[in-house]
């Protein structure tokens, strides 16, 4: 530590300039503060509208390096005066843009300047641009008959750049002035930490399909939902991805080591929950692989396995689970799903309106739309191709009369009696159906625009526009439908958002 001698430095002290620690007393009050906002380790400090250099000797003389600066040259020439000998850098220049080049500091200190300022914001700014991650900007500063800088003025404008700020008030204390005083006078100490940003917690939930049924588990002894059923799920943890997270959850909760490449992303879903702050939830879709089947592998918090139809999934569900399984099965891959505080945590029919589904963009031109099967016997067909269709992924999506269909994605296929009469399926406006065994191929077309090009160039090679109650073309509300069909008979079908 630089020993200090204050009987010579002294005869340079100018009242004001001096900050009234001319008064051993009062340098001794200050001393004490200092030594608490400042770190126990030798330090760099920049002392900005350092006047004569009274606190730029306080610091100095607890043992850190020191950098002063002051726009008025007299007071510069006094503070190196006072300061030799100490190693301390004294500067003319302005505090808000002190000339200090491309150095950083642990700690920026400025004492009844902010207020001074004619732009504080940007000064703050730069001040914090000056300083190491986690360095330190003491500012002292008060409000003197009506003049000056109001904590709260102050911290507020400290907001953009952190959150973390010491208020410590200084008008209680005599001994920092010499008297008693009754105005606002403080010290803020605030830390090179960027504010915290809006941040969520990750979830992640497994969809684990064995043909039409998905696994869930009755949550018990978690403090949490306990009693209702719940997809194995849990959280990121700090510095993992969520398909990490994933596999580390089935591994904990059912006991399946999942490889990277068994998972699929079905599902984003931002969920609050009653009074609760909001998390992002990643569901992932993996296929039930008899050589490893799930077991509870973890009874403390889990009563029972099952497997459960997603067609009819059950009530006693968490409420969270049963919106982003529903919006799995419409096919829906982005919802937001936001309880009011007085929901229940538990699926209430009712409330399933809190989900709401994001539009995604349009598929784009020529990616499948979806297939049409003809089949001479329906039962027969939807047993067999609901099979292989759900061991593939795909999910029931439509059922009436004469047809079903099965979902993947944002296409589908579907199988369809052909009884070689009309059916009374959904309205398409056709009359003659092929044999069993045709099919037609439907792909998406990006806009409307396109559509209506490719509709007019299809008769210059090959391809007939069919009779105009064989397709949706000038129905504005919905996707506009073209049916096309070359001179092999084959039909296609383009569908257009």
């Amino acid at each position: 530590m630089t020993t200090i001698d204050w009987d010579a430095a002294a005869d340079s002290f100018d009242e004001e300039p001096d900050h009234g620690l001319l008064d051993p007393v009062v340098r001794s009050a200050w001393a004490r503060r200092m030594e608490t906002w400042l770190p126990a380790a030798r330090s760099a400090v920049l002392d900005l509208g350092c006047g004569t250099g009274s606190l730029s000797l306080l610091v100095a003389g607890q043992g850190h390096r020191v950098t002063a600066v002051d726009r008025s040259p007299r007071m510069v020439e006094q503070a190196r005066a006072k300061l030799a000998g100490t190693g301390t850098e004294v500067l003319v220049g302005d505090a808000g843009h002190p000339p200090v080049g491309k150095q950083r500091f642990d700690v920026i200190l400025a004492r009844h300047m902010v207020w001074l300022l004619p732009d504080p914001e940007a000064a703050l700014r730069h001040w914090f641009s000056l300083l190491r991650p986690g360095g330190r900007l003491i500012l002292i500063e008060g409000v003197w008959n009506g003049t000056g800088l109001s904590a709260a003025r102050l911290t507020a404008l400290l907001a953009e750049h952190t959150e973390r700020v010491h208020h410590e008030p200084l008008s209680g204390d005599p001994l920092l002035w010499g008297k008693q005083v009754d105005d606002e006078r403080y010290a803020l100490v605030a830390r090179a930490e960027p504010p915290l940003r809006h941040r969520e917690v990750v979830d992640v939930h497994l969809i684990l399909r064995r043909g039409p049924d998905v696994l869930l588990a009755r949550r018990s002894g978690t403090g949490y939902a306990d009693g209702l059923l719940h997809a194995p799920s849990g959280h990121t943890e700090d510095g993992e991805d969520v398909r990490a997270a994933m596999i580390r959850e089935a591994a904990e909760e059912i006991g399946v080591e999942l490889d990277p490449d068994e998972l699929r992303v079905a599902l984003v879903m931002q969920h609050r929950g009653p009074g609760g702050n909001p998390r992002i939830g990643w569901f992932f879709e993996a296929s039930y692989d008899p050589a490893r089947p799930p077991r509870n592998a973890e009874p403390d918090k889990c009563s029972e396995l099952d497997w459960f139809p997603l067609d009819a999934l059950p009530d006693d569900m968490v409420a969270y689970c049963r919106a982003g399984l529903d919006g799995y099965r419409a096919e829906q891959r982005f919802l937001i799903h936001w309880h009011e505080d007085t929901d229940s945590v538990a699926y209430a029919p009712q409330e399933a309106r809190r989900a709401v589904p994001l539009p995604v963009a349009a598929a784009p031109t020529g990616r499948l739309h979806h297939v049409e099967l003809r089949v001479p016997d329906l039962v027969e067909a939807e047993a067999e191709w609901g099979w292989l269709l759900g061991l593939l992924g795909h999910v029931p999506y439509q059922r009436w009369a004469q047809g079903r269909s099965w979902r993947r994605g944002d296409g589908y296929v579907v199988v369809e009696e052909s009884p070689g009469r009309p059916h009374d399926g959904p309205p398409t406006g056709r009359h003659d159906y092929p044999p069993p065994g045709a099919g037609r191929l439907a792909f998406h077309v990006g806009d409307r625009a396109r559509l209506d090009t490719l509709v007019a160039l299809a008769p210059d090679h090959g391809w007939r526009l069919q009779e105009p109650d064989c397709h949706v073309y000038a129905d504005d509300a919905g996707p506009r439908v073209v049916r096309l069909a070359n001179t092999a008979g084959h039909e296609v079908e383009l569908v257009a958002p």
